[in-house]
């Protein structure tokens, strides 16, 4: 997440998002490796909120890569758009294959 106060196209203090938009399957043992990395892929979204709409939770994933790869420059043009989700899927599934932080490749159950 990327905090900007406020810029001439949007006057209102606002932060960059990117999240899970589609999340990984279940995987078992009996699953052989090209089924595994077929349900281990993510879908992400990136996208710009208004500080009042976001809410707060003890749930956040800070990686130094990502903030270099989602930038306000890459709300321009569609196609800077797809390639920063590109980076965003990379570094997820990357993420997930080594392990860390399942939590955050699970559903939020409400």
């Amino acid at each position: 997440m990327t905090c900007v106060l406020g810029t001439k196209e949007r006057g209102y203090g606002h932060a960059i998002v990117a999240g899970v938009e589609r999340y990984p399957l279940k995987i078992t043992k009996n699953m052989g490796k090209k089924r595994v990395a077929k349900r281990s892929k993510v879908k992400p979204f990136i996208k710009v909120i208004n500080y009042n709409h976001v809410m707060p939770t003890r749930y956040g994933l800070e990686l130094e890569t990502l903030k270099s790869a989602v930038t306000l420059d890459s709300f321009k043009e569609p196609s800077q758009r797809e390639e920063a989700k590109k980076a965003i899927k990379k570094l997820f599934e990357e993420r997930y294959n080594s392990g860390k932080n399942k939590w955050f490749f699970t559903k939020l159950r409400f």
